[in-house]
């Protein structure tokens, strides 16, 4: 079945869904094959859109910018160049001074915006495209997030990580042979991401019992589902092959559109993205080189997974039943080093310290019950 047939099924489901609360018809063509760059320009024409914006850096220029866009000339399409050079670390980041730059890039009489990239360049191009009330395009360059098909944009604004509303993209054309020829790190990256989503979707669980917030059992089902195929298919996306990357990109974007359905994060986002975001935003105050997103997840989960099912152990709750069956910290970084991923905070350049400050104000980050919330607030209240 292919993504659009599933897009076209969860939408249905959703319409049928008793949960009690609201749900998105998503809307969005899926072109995930071999070759898909050249199925964009017709796409393109067919939707009359005659005038466009690649936004690009220079890693994603090479690995697909400069294809999408000798595409788009060679069918008359006419093409604006957006290339984002890195800032005096070498990085693109998004944050104001990057929202900034993309805002001035692009003109007014430009009718869609294509984003060629990972997660970064994805998150600027779908603000500013909020913001300018323009339409985007999504090009993946590595099956690295599963953040491709979101409606927010986690930015980094005055040195907090922060999510803002912005739009999904109304297409994605994700090419096998450019993700299956992105560094395998970024691969590993993408798995972390999803592996994330053992501890992410328990902490759902706790959220619904003891903080009363919205939950979904379609969007739960969808990650689960998109999570177990990752796991059954470690072996492939290990090798990095076109076969293990479309398990890996199908998984991604089946976990962001569960997102999108419910227009909410708390499936795919538990304790472990607080930890992650967290390190990043401490990474970016000192000026040290960013570690990509989802080898902090992947890590972070590992290392919540065995405090968590601590927390069963001690029947505090009877909610932490939802904590019972998580695997063991040496599972899940045995998987992560397959992958070729960091398994370990040592590996991931965290201190020590690093990890006790985000273990103690990560769950400060979002408005969200999980058990790292429920940890922090049971040892505030013993001190008192």
């Amino acid at each position: 079945m292919s993504m659009n047939d599933c897009i076209a099924e969860w939408n249905e489901e959703a319409s049928q869904c008793t949960c009690g609360n609201p749900h998105r018809t998503v809307e969005m063509h899926i072109c995930l094959e071999d070759g898909a760059l050249a199925q964009m320009a017709p796409y393109l024409i067919k939707q009359d859109y005659k005038k466009v914006t690649v936004v690009f850096d220079e890693h994603t220029k090479q690995a697909a910018g400069d294809e999408v866009i000798s595409y788009l000339k060679t069918a008359g399409v006419i093409t604006d160049e957006l290339f984002l050079p890195g800032n005096t670390g070498g990085e693109v980041v998004a944050d104001e001074v990057f929202i900034v730059k993309v805002l001035l890039g692009i003109s007014k009489d430009t009718e869609v915006i294509i984003a060629v990239g990972s997660g970064t360049i994805h998150d600027l191009v779908r603000f500013v495209c909020f913001k300018m009330n323009k339409p985007f395009v999504s090009v993946p360059t590595a099956a690295s997030v599963d953040g491709f098909t979101s409606a927010g944009a986690p930015l980094i604004v005055d040195g907090t990580k922060q999510t803002f509303q912005a739009i999904p993209p109304e297409a994605i054309f994700a090419d096998l042979s450019v993700l299956a020829k992105a560094p395998q790190v970024m691969t590993a990256a993408g798995f972390g991401d999803m592996l994330g989503k053992f501890t992410s979707l328990a902490d759902w669980q706790i959220s619904r019992d003891l903080g009363g917030e919205p939950y979904c059992p379609l969007a739960y089902r969808m990650t689960e589902e998109a999570l177990m195929d990752c796991v059954h298919h470690v072996n492939e996306i290990a090798e990095g092959s076109i076969q293990g990357v479309k398990i890996l990109m199908e998984a991604l974007i089946a976990s962001g559109i569960s997102m999108l359905i419910i227009d909410h994060s708390r499936p795919a986002s538990g304790g472990e993205h607080h930890i992650s975001h967290r390190l990043e935003m401490e990474f970016l105050q000192q000026g040290k080189k960013a570690i990509l997103h989802g080898a902090k997840v992947g890590v972070a989960s590992a290392l919540l997974s065995d405090i968590y099912r601590g927390l069963y152990k001690s029947g505090q709750e009877e909610a932490f039943d939802a904590y019972k069956d998580l695997p063991k910290k040496e599972q899940m970084q045995d998987w992560l080093s397959r992958t070729g991923g960091p398994s370990t905070i040592q590996e991931l350049g965290v201190t020590d310290e690093q990890l006790e400050r985000a273990m103690r104000t990560a769950h400060t980050l979002r408005a969200r019950y999980t058990g790292l919330k429920y940890i922090n607030e049971t040892k505030t209240e013993q001190k008192d």
